[in-house]
């Protein structure tokens, strides 16, 4: 299948909780979209990886993905190294996406620098043809991405560009949700981490809230770029 947009997220839940909202939208507009998680969030405060795995094919319900695998790094320890890179690599070459996204480039946990750092070094070493591939036995072609983008996480980064989600924010708190055991409920006896409070609950909407109206929308998601943006004219720009 080759898709449109391929996501890549260091542990299940990065990809819903930073574009969510983007996905769904470039969903109902047609485009086929698939989600790669790099590790099964198993070095988590609370609940499992078996959990996450079943709550990561929720959310990817909800948002309406095409297709949604895991690559099983280990979490926390992953490296961005050749035995990676090449894992990354026949990912992009099976799903042949336009466009990839990827972690934040600066953040608070050490994976989501890394991985996404890791997804853009095997961006470009795809479309090698030297570098040699195979995916169930079949040898794969060579294939790069035309743009990779980087989404915002913990860290209030600046972005590049700020896509309007507006209508959108509802599916993606519902994919979000989807990991009850990720995420504030005042009914668990799980210990309380940074993202399962309700204080970031809340924030999930108000942070897109404040993105909206910089650029004059309800609710925005903000991604950075690894070079200059280009439109065919003034007209392109809202």
């Amino acid at each position: 299948m080759k898709l449109d947009i391929l996501v890549f997220g260091a542990h299940p839940d990065d990809v819903e909780l930073s574009c969510g909202g983007t996905i769904a939208k470039e969903i109902a507009l047609g485009r086929k979209v698939g989600i790669v998680d790099l590790t099964r969030g198993e070095l988590g405060t609370r609940g499992s990886a078996e959990l996450r795995d079943t709550e990561a094919a929720e959310a990817g319900r909800i948002l309406g993905i095409h297709v949604r695998e895991n690559l099983r790094f280990r979490d926390g320890f992953f490296v961005n190294d050749e035995a990676h890179q090449l894992e990354v690599i026949k990912m992009i070459r099976k799903y042949r996406p336009k466009i990839v996204i990827a972690n934040a480039v600066d953040d608070r946990h050490i994976d989501h620098g890394r991985g996404s750092k890791l997804v853009s070094d095997a961006c470009f070493l795809s479309g090698l043809r030297r570098i040699e591939t195979t995916l169930d036995g079949e040898a794969q072609q060579a294939w790069r991405p035309e743009v990779v983008y980087h989404y915002i996480q913990w860290k209030n980064l600046k972005p590049d560009f700020v896509v309007d989600i507006t209508g959108f924010t509802d599916v993606k708190v519902a994919s979000l949700m989807a990991y009850k055991s990720q995420f504030y409920d005042p009914n668990s006896t799980e210990p309380v981490t940074p993202i399962a409070t309700k204080n970031f609950k809340e924030s999930i909407l108000y942070r897109s809230a404040d993105l909206g109206r910089l650029i004059n929308t309800e609710h925005g998601e903000g991604f950075t770029v690894e070079r200059h943006l280009a439109v065919n004219s003034l007209g392109d720009l809202l």
